[in-house]
């Protein structure tokens, strides 16, 4: 099972195995229309014929792509990075961390090496923007970061050859699945308190009125006969979207292995929401929830 090469503020490492496990056998084609590191993706094993991954961060899947059409540069990049970054000492890092984070580099592969130096060297490998769309995140200080993983990006590259990669509206997405697909949704999730809010992801929030987007998209798909799982937060709101239409909830615990407050990393209940009923699958296809 292949790894994210990227850190990720609610990556789905842990939850993937369980997603795929109920997943409908033989299906030809992956869709995610929330990619982040995407870690599901990654973990499918053996390899659908064909997948989607899109992503509203366009510097997220710029970089997918770059690591999967020029992995050599990627890396000469990084390694540059990685090399000039180790060898300097705590003051020296954080002020390469700041320059780098200022830089605006021209080659794409170049933007790609920047991305993940600064995933692997800021804050809790946090990706968040200002209102000008630019990175701002604060260094991290970590001892030993791992900057490099060749046999990493390696793999994930080879995940990636038959992956079309796009930056677009999830809604747009959805709309072109079809029967045989099986796509799985991973939102920002719904805030389980004002304070727990983070919408710094994009320039654009995603708030009150793109989850229930995100719900009707979520219908279509069932009346299509699309198989999909969603996840979400444990919330009222989100209980209200989804229940009483038939769908299965399921409570899992996921830990926050991201977070600024080690006491706020302890398991949280999320949901994962299947339409297997829905569209008719047969028990025996259906996942263990």
């Amino acid at each position: 099972m292949t790894r994210p090469f990227l850190k990720w503020a609610g990556g789905k490492a842990k939850l993937a195995p369980r997603i795929l496990e109920g997943a409908p056998p033989g299906f030809a084609r992956y869709v995610e229309p929330f990619a982040g590191a995407a870690a599901v993706f990654f973990a499918l094993e053996p390899r659908p014929r064909e997948a989607v991954l899109n992503d509203a961060n366009p510097d997220l899947i710029e970089t997918f792509t770059a690591v999967r059409d020029n992995l050599d540069a990627v890396t000469a990049s990084l390694r540059e990075l990685a090399e000039a970054y180790l060898g300097e000492s705590p003051e020296g890092r954080a002020s390469l961390f700041y320059r780098v984070r200022a830089s605006a580099p021209r080659s794409m592969h170049e933007r790609a090496a920047r991305f993940v130096f600064l995933n692997r060297t800021c804050y809790n490998g946090l990706f968040r923007v200002n209102a000008r769309g630019g990175f701002n995140v604060p260094h991290g200080r970590y001892k030993k970061p791992r900057i490099l993983d060749e046999e990493l990006l390696s793999e994930c590259s080879t995940a990636l050859q038959t992956t079309e990669l796009r930056s677009e509206d999830f809604e747009r997405v959805c709309a072109e699945a079809r029967p045989g697909d099986f796509v799985y949704l991973d939102p920002p999730y719904h805030p389980l308190s004002a304070t727990a809010n983070f919408t710094g992801y994009t320039r654009a929030d995603f708030g009150r009125e793109d989850q229930v987007r995100l719900r009707d998209a979520f219908e279509d798909l069932t009346r299509r006969g699309v198989a999909a799982v969603l996840s979400n937060s444990d919330h009222e709101f989100t209980r209200q979207l989804y229940g009483g239409l038939g769908y299965g909830l399921a409570v899992v615990a996921m830990s926050r292995a991201i977070n600024s407050r080690p006491s706020a990393r302890a398991p949280v209940a999320e949901l994962l929401i299947d339409n297997y009923d829905r569209i008719g699958l047969a028990p025996a296809e259906r996942p263990a929830t």
